[in-house]
């Protein structure tokens, strides 16, 4: 795929999962991949598959956590610098639940927030001025379909992702004129480890994996698609499989889509 051989794309959550399979995507592209996550054990592995994938791409591994957003301000600049600059960010890390709204400690709620929404607007925040400095670039937003519509068992995590739409739709708005594009992709079920990750009410990993989950798309199977709706540059990509049609059940008939989502299968 000739849209990314030569730019330098940012990954964040490439340690595993959908982010991992991305990450080895791209470097098949031939692009040049600066990998985060928390875990640089993981992040080193990943890269040392990328770097078998395509020797020829120059990598970056450099430790990232979300919830650490504060110090993004300062430390982005850095990496940027590091690496020669920025083409492509991909905000993929986050964090899922699995809890009732009656039962969720505010703490959970905070942290769900915290991770999802304002870690991947502090990034994002971060890499503007570079973006509008060079005149060109891509913010590329993995959310779900959980920022289309909201879910039981998912009220924080739908919330911080109906957050990033709003969030960067309205950058899109701003910063179209200076040649930087938002891409919007909104996973359905994809079967990684995000369901054994989800928090639960009291703030503890669920540690089960979901029958909807294992059911769903391979991480491979999403990063071929998400490939090819960043490199088209679309606004907005659902990708996923059945379930994709509950964003135009909710769209055209509002109250029967009250009716099944109220009844539906989503752990």
């Amino acid at each position: 795929m000739n849209y990314f051989k030569g730019k330098t794309v940012w990954l964040t959550g490439a340690s595993s999962g959908i982010g991992e399979a991305m990450a080895l995507a791209l470097a098949g592209a031939g692009a040049n991949l600066i990998l985060s996550a928390r875990r640089i054990d993981k992040l080193r592995a990943v890269a040392e598959r990328c770097r078998q994938a395509n020797e020829s791409i120059k990598l970056w591994v450099r430790p990232l956590d979300l919830a650490d957003y504060h110090s993004f301000a300062d430390l982005v600049p850095k990496i940027i610098e590091q690496s020669g600059g920025v083409d492509i960010l991909i905000n993929n890390a986050g964090l899922s639940q699995r809890s009732l709204v009656k039962d969720t400690a505010l703490e959970v709620d905070e942290k769900l927030i915290e991770v999802n929404l304002l870690g991947t607007i502090a990034l994002s925040k971060a890499v503007l001025p570079h973006f509008l400095e060079r005149g060109s670039g891509q913010f590329v937003v993995i959310t779900s379909l959980m920022g289309k519509f909201g879910g039981p068992w998912r009220s924080s995590y739908a919330a911080a992702k109906h957050g990033l739409h709003g969030f960067f739709e309205s950058l899109r708005a701003e910063v179209w004129r200076d040649n930087i594009q938002v891409t919007l992709l909104c996973p359905g079920f994809v079967k990684t480890n995000i369901s054994l990750n989800a928090l639960t009410a009291d703030g503890r990993p669920q540690q089960k994996m979901d029958e909807r989950t294992a059911a769903g798309l391979t991480p491979q199977q999403f990063a071929k698609k998400a490939l090819k709706a960043i490199a088209k540059r679309k606004e907005e990509a659902c990708i996923g499989k059945t379930e994709v049609m509950a964003v135009y059940l909710k769209r055209f008939l509002p109250g029967v889509f009250t009716k099944v989502i109220s009844k539906a299968k989503v752990k």
